[in-house]
């Protein structure tokens, strides 16, 4: 054999050697062996005691002497543990609702526990700290958000703070599912400022189409009195189509047409005289 393999081969056996002192010990072992026999003594009534039932969706994470046994949560099925020596906590690994408070932004969290041993062993009570750090993370990132942001970016804020979540509870043996935004809760005085600026932009909006309706409409115009000014018997059919229209709104103001070039006339002897 090569030495390094037996070298190696040492290392691992002393490894082992180890690990089994530093479980639960001579003392410990004792007292699983005598579970051990206190079972098989009063078998079969002992049997009821030591078998459990773990749901399809839950896992139980078995403790015996203090230590998590094997370093893997159990079923679903039947599990066997000892009645004197092991404990057990059943995880639900099914995928839970947290609806944060409302702080501007309300959103729901949807989480599942992938890792029954880190949600037990590596936190106290693992959907309170998972409820608190969603609603504090929401908080920072709102922080660094502009109105107008939250508004158009509900897709971008949401993925954001599921990523965060998700790096955060790993260590906890949480996976985050997915994050969404449900309603954006604008303050009143954000409410009034944002209703006068909408109301500015609209009246501004309003001057500029009347201006530019103006605008062409004085085109128009210049466009009518060059073709008037061609025909003189067309300017005097438009008086008489503005006296019809007079007349027919009922109006006792008679208004006659008198031809421009009469004025005209009546303006030089005026002068001559």
């Amino acid at each position: 054999m090569d030495p390094t393999e037996e070298t190696s081969k040492k290392n691992n056996i002393e490894h082992l050697i180890a690990d089994r002192r530093e479980g639960i010990g001579v003392c410990g072992w004792i007292l699983v062996s005598i579970s051990f026999l206190l079972v098989f003594i009063t078998f079969p009534i002992s049997i009821w005691a030591c078998i459990k039932v773990v749901r399809e969706y839950e896992r139980a994470v078995v403790f015996r002497l203090g230590r998590i046994l094997s370093k893997k949560a159990k079923g679903p099925g039947l599990i066997l543990i000892l009645p004197c020596t092991d404990t057990f906590i059943k995880v639900d690994l099914r995928t839970v609702t947290c609806n944060i408070p409302p702080q501007e932004v309300d959103g729901v969290v949807y989480y599942r526990i992938h890792s029954a041993v880190c949600a037990v062993a590596n936190v106290n009570n693992v959907h309170s700290v998972t409820f608190l750090l969603a609603q504090t993370t929401l908080r920072n990132v709102l922080g660094t958000q502009t109105l107008a942001q939250l508004l158009a970016g509900r897709e971008e804020i949401a993925h954001s703070i599921q990523a965060i979540l998700d790096s955060a509870t790993e260590q906890w043996g949480i996976k985050v599912a997915r994050v969404e935004i449900k309603d954006i809760r604008i303050p009143m005085a954000m409410q009034r400022v944002m209703a006068a600026e909408a109301e500015a932009t609209r009246e501004s909006r309003a001057k500029v189409v009347a201006a530019e309706g103006e605008m062409n409409a004085s085109k128009v115009l210049k466009q009518a009195s060059m073709v008037l000014a061609e025909s003189p018997a067309g300017l005097q059919l438009r008086y008489l189509q503005t006296l019809t229209t007079v007349a027919a709104e009922n109006n006792s103001t008679i208004v006659f047409p008198l031809p421009i070039n009469l004025l005209d006339g009546l303006g030089q002897k005026n002068r001559g005289g």
